[in-house]
């Protein structure tokens, strides 16, 4: 990914690269293109980047495809610049992240306080992450439902063009 291009809102957009791979109709399917980096982090098996984990290299890989309305006429093999706003992402990450550990942390503490019982600190603990997961849930769909999290299509990438300003490709 590149870094943060502010638009005129202020926000930064979040870019990447990623190859058309089937068209259907007015949505077209992308892959994400692996960076020289991908594949040595630690969350490689899990991303799909690395070889290890469980099942195949080709379906990971095919498992992070998303689809993009294509109204421009995107065809298969092309490479494209799409975008995430910065702050959606800090809004799912605010989301999945710290809004259940927040809810657990708050019954814990209400709980411990009120009672001074550890077990049923754990307890309210357990049932403060169960509801913060369910809240997280619904704020995800709702993020989801506004297209927030949906990468748009910024523009066709340009020959050589890579993640990295500066950098060519090999």
């Amino acid at each position: 990914m590149t870094p943060p291009i502010a638009s005129a809102t202020g926000s930064h957009t979040i870019e990447g690269i990623a190859r058309v791979v089937r068209v259907e109709g007015l949505v077209a399917w992308l892959e994400p293109e692996q960076t020289t980096s991908c594949g040595s982090c630690a969350s490689a098996g899990a991303c799909g980047a690395g070889a290890t984990g469980l099942g195949t290299v080709a379906s990971r890989i095919a498992a992070r495809r998303f689809p993009l309305d294509n109204p421009g006429g995107l065809t298969v093999g092309e490479r494209v610049v799409v975008g995430v706003d910065d702050r959606a992402l800090i809004k799912a990450a605010l989301t999945a992240y710290a809004l259940p550990l927040f809810a657990a942390l708050a019954a814990g503490g209400l709980a411990q306080g009120a009672y001074g019982s550890d077990p049923l600190t754990l307890v309210a603990m357990l049932g403060g992450l169960g509801s913060g997961l369910l809240a997280a849930r619904a704020g995800a769909r709702r993020l989801d439902r506004r297209g927030d999290l949906a990468p748009r299509f910024l523009r066709r990438a340009r020959p050589g063009e890579t993640c990295h300003p500066g950098q060519e490709e090999t």
